[in-house]
């Protein structure tokens, strides 16, 4: 493609106002034009996380109301670059992730962002997966790896392992030595083991702090109480990372009187992570799992099963 061939406008999925699946629907905008230092990227797929689904239905996080087209998540194809780029050229096969949160537009056929938030797609991947890696695996290798700087030999407990970044980090955390515990439902458990979960937990069924001790890293993708619970399961010099929102004050006060450390974090666009991450899927150590795929003008569908909460992997958008 060249830059005579980029159409004047684009499909994406927008919405008008905060709500439920149906709020989603098909709109035409401007092909946005890549300013200093981005890239323009045709897209071919487009990965869902709780975000997405928050997002849409919520007010109070980190976007303005709507009007707005969601999505952080990309596979696809550089089509133009603007000055100062020289990681990339029109024709590469990149994926990565938009600057999170304001970055967000990725539920289209075209998106710009900064080249240095993609990397080269993994040779070992079509688009289809290569989308579903980006947000919850750069989650779970800032996590991991940026902020409790995991070792071999290190205990490491993944809550909701069976999930979006729950499913990365296990992998991660393995790839680096560790022995990892998951929690999950039964239903899940056989799925961890294959990923190399070394111990299965059902939360449903087993105090989950009564359990687990000695641990040196507990990721906590689910909210102030389970990151106290987390608190329990440590180590002195442990450290629990928690992803969402919680209450720091009470995390930071509990983690004060166990002699653990306490860290929340907001995933950032990251060239560097991205490139581990290809490199970790092109060694087969890391692998995203699709939980189903829709095209992209059936984008309420995807979120619809995604609000059920009840998903193994990633869901993903096709951009045909």
């Amino acid at each position: 493609m060249t830059t005579t061939d980029i159409p004047a406008t684009m499909r994406a999925i927008g919405q008008d106002t905060l709500g439920g699946p149906e709020v989603l629907h098909e709109i035409e905008r401007p092909v946005p034009q890549p300013g200093p230092s981005e890239i323009l990227v045709r897209v071919h797929a487009t990965a869902l996380n709780p975000t997405d689904w928050k997002h849409r239905a919520l007010a109070g996080l980190y976007l303005p109301e709507p009007p707005f087209v969601l999505g952080w998540d990309v596979s696809g194809v550089v089509v133009a670059v603007a000055r100062g780029v020289t990681l990339f050229e029109p024709g590469d096969e990149v994926f990565g992730m938009l600057p999170y949160p304001h970055g967000h537009g990725a539920a289209a056929e075209y998106v710009t962002g900064p080249a240095r938030a993609f990397a080269r797609k993994p040779r070992a991947l079509d688009h289809v997966p290569a989308a579903a890696v980006p947000l919850a695996a750069l989650t779970a290798w800032q996590a991991l790896v940026d902020t409790a700087n995991v070792q071999a030999g290190q205990r490491v407990l993944v809550h909701a392992a069976a999930g979006g970044v729950g499913h990365f980090a296990v992998q991660i955390a393995k790839a680096r030595g560790a022995h990892v515990i998951g929690t999950a439902s039964a239903a899940n458990h056989e799925f961890l083991r294959g990923l190399g979960v070394d111990e299965v937990i059902d939360y449903r069924t087993t105090d989950v702090a009564e359990a687990v001790r000695d641990v040196d890293v507990a990721i906590d993708p689910l909210g102030t109480e389970n990151a106290l619970t987390s608190i329990r399961t440590l180590r002195r010099g442990g450290i629990v990372v928690s992803l969402v929102g919680v209450d720091a004050e009470r995390v930071r006060a509990a983690a004060a009187a166990a002699g653990v450390r306490a860290a929340g974090m907001l995933v950032e666009a990251d060239h560097a992570g991205m490139s581990e991450l290809a490199r970790m899927v092109d060694e087969g150590t890391l692998r995203p799992t699709i939980a189903g795929t829709f095209p992209l003008a059936e984008a309420a569908a995807a979120h619809a099963l995604g609000d059920t909460g009840r998903t193994v992997g990633k869901l993903v958008l096709t951009v045909p």
